[in-house]
């Protein structure tokens, strides 16, 4: 069955950075478009980035732009989330997926606070 393995989430000060990981398995993982997710305390969830298979084309929510990398490596499965210049609204927990298929990990959480 489709799993999906979040890691990497830490506390971290404003104006720091993190890295995600997500290992998937279960499915072509190279077919698919991937994407992270992101779910603050009490709101619903909120589309992060996306990135179509083979890796050309990638996408962000206009809050992360520029701030936010996303890859991945279809050799080892796993989806990244490089995130810069972190500030206390990107608290919350990741999630990586296919949004169309509704496949989501446990997530992973990241607070950014002082």
């Amino acid at each position: 069955q489709v799993q999906l393995v979040e890691s990497g989430g830490d506390l971290v000060q404003p104006g720091g950075s993190l890295n995600l990981s997500c290992v998937a398995s279960g499915f072509t993982f190279a077919a698919y478009t991937m994407s992270w997710t992101r779910q603050a305390p009490g709101k619903g969830l909120e589309w992060v980035s996306s990135i179509n298979s083979g890796g050309q084309t990638t996408t962000y929510a206009d809050s992360v732009k520029g701030r936010f990398t996303i890859s991945r490596d279809d050799a080892k499965r796993i989806l990244y989330l490089e995130m810069y210049n972190l500030k206390p609204e990107d608290t919350g927990t990741y999630f990586c997926g296919n949004r169309r298929r509704n496949w989501y990990g446990q997530g992973t959480q990241v607070t950014v606070s002082s």
